[in-house]
């Protein structure tokens, strides 16, 4: 049976394992029952692009200092974004490549969904970067005009990466565009550390399909690494909602994580966000 709808998620900085979405696929499956059957999971992941070569400079640096775990989260972490954003015009650069996953876990989720169907995307901190880059790219490339970086630059790669070198349809064209990207829920988002040097009227958000798209921004305030987006520019402000939630609550949570910066590695596990995600959910599904 085809799906109903699909969610995508996208991790964020640092060392991430592959199985990174595996607490909320169970906790999603606990909230929806049996709707969790119509609804197509599919995961993003790019750190094992960035991984061995951040692991391979730890190597041959980190003997010689102290505070192992903080300077393994600062490089890891910093690691990712620079690395990302460095020299990112290269068709085979990270940056291409990360946006290479998203297209094909796009794909994926299409076919599952036997043609388009309403699509939620979920991004933690450094994702929601590389999400609305991929986005932006492809808005670009939906309007005629060629982008200067990612995979967009040529429409024959991303086909012979996804499709075995098969034609895609304008529909799916479009699909991998986000025609039918309905929400974006961004958690601990960092978009202002890569836009902070930019005039306000050059810092615009993705709308990759204005009349069904809506985006969700939610950060703690102790979260140093996820801040608010609305207040960024006025074109912001009319894309975006923000909602200021307490990552890692409860007395076991506030004690260990919520107050603090770690409160940044709680959001997914957060009832905060999970509900009103469930709630996403369930009216994509409906």
């Amino acid at each position: 049976m085809p799906k109903k709808a699909a969610i995508l998620t996208v991790h964020g900085m640092g060392r991430t394992k592959a199985t990174y979405h595996h607490q909320l696929v169970s906790e999603l499956q606990h909230r929806l029952g049996t709707l969790y059957d119509k609804l197509h999971f599919g995961s993003v992941y790019y750190q094992d692009v960035l991984q061995a070569n951040e692991d391979r400079v730890w190597s041959a640096v980190g003997r010689r200092v102290k505070w192992d775990a903080l300077r393994q989260f600062l490089l890891f972490g910093f690691g990712d974004a620079a690395g990302l954003e460095a020299g990112k015009d290269g068709i085979d650069s990270d940056y291409a490549l990360a946006q290479l996953r998203i297209a094909r876990a796009l794909f994926q989720a299409r076919a599952a969904m036997a043609g388009s169907g309403p699509l939620l995307i979920l991004a933690q901190s450094l994702g929601g970067q590389v999400t609305s880059n991929y986005f932006w790219d492809a808005q670009k490339a939906a309007s005629g005009k060629r982008p200067e970086v990612g995979i967009w630059q040529d429409l024959g790669r991303v086909e012979r990466e996804i499709t075995g070198g098969r034609a895609l349809t304008a529909d799916e064209t479009a699909f991998l565009q986000g025609s039918a990207l309905r929400v974006l829920m961004t958690t601990g988002c960092n978009i202002p550390i890569f836009v902070a040097a930019h005039a306000k009227q050059d810092i615009l958000p993705i709308q990759p399909n204005p009349q069904i798209f809506e985006w969700h921004n939610y950060y703690d305030k102790d979260d140093v690494l996820g801040w608010p987006l609305a207040d960024l520019s006025p074109r912001y402000g009319e894309v975006v909602t923000d909602h200021s939630v307490n990552a890692g609550s409860g007395m076991i949570g506030w004690l260990l994580k919520s107050w603090n910066p770690m409160s940044h590695t709680q959001y997914w596990a957060d009832d905060e966000v999970l509900e009103p995600l469930e709630q996403k959910l369930r009216s994509l599904l409906a």
